[in-house]
């Protein structure tokens, strides 16, 4: 049997599991909390508590959460707030049973117009299109909305799919200000060895040439 989890190394091992005898994990759940650890989404901006299936900053607080980074207060102070929970720049949600989901990195939200756009959604969506075989979402800088945000995409072998039949298949699957406003086709994507995706580096250098 193979069980999903959510851990950090702030956290000295796992925030979540998932419990068989407990409930049927969802599709791309983690689980839920372990016991003794207290859980709650802060919205990115206001740093106000959401409710269930409301996107935010995932954070925790428990007996197992670190006291503090070594020789590093500054850190320690960005991270662990007054109340001793965690901030841990993982943007995620709970579902209403509890059910826990991470779904990117807030620092690799797009913001468009205001709007928080997360890349990891829409590379999703792009890897569910039977003619993609690999995806990587940026933002790109725009005059009137701040950042956009723009695909490149990996079509499967013999595929002709389009740019704009890419563009279509994603505009109906998420609110406006999610469309992708650009795709580009590429041979591959920028990884690590050991699998994640360079965007910060493509960002780089998508900025060098403009």
């Amino acid at each position: 049997m193979v069980l999903q989890g959510y851990g950090l190394t702030e956290a000295c091992g796992f925030i979540s599991i998932e419990y068989p005898e407990k409930s049927v994990g969802k599709y791309g759940s983690v689980g839920f909390l372990a016991v003794g650890i207290d859980g709650k989404v802060l919205n990115v901006d206001t740093q106000e508590p959401l409710p269930p299936n409301q996107l935010g900053e995932l954070c925790f607080r428990g007996p197992n959460i670190m006291q503090g980074y070594f020789n590093n207060p500054q850190a320690t102070e960005l991270t662990l707030d007054k109340e001793g929970w965690l901030h841990t720049g993982d943007l995620g949600y709970f579902d209403e049973n509890g059910q826990i989901f991470v779904v990117d990195r807030i620092k690799e939200l797009i913001k468009y117009k205001g709007l928080q756009v997360a890349p990891a959604e829409l590379e999703g969506l792009l890897l569910s299109h039977p003619d993609i075989v690999d995806a990587v979402v940026i933002p790109f800088p725009d005059d009137e909305a701040g950042e956009i945000p723009i695909g490149y995409v990996v079509r499967s072998p013999n595929s002709s799919i389009t740019e704009d039949e890419v563009l279509k298949f994603i505009a109906k699957q998420v609110a406006p200000y999610k469309k992708l406003r650009r795709v580009t086709f590429v041979n591959s994507v920028p990884k690590s060895p050991s699998g994640k995706i360079l965007r910060r580096e493509l960002i780089q250098k998508v900025k060098s040439n403009l």
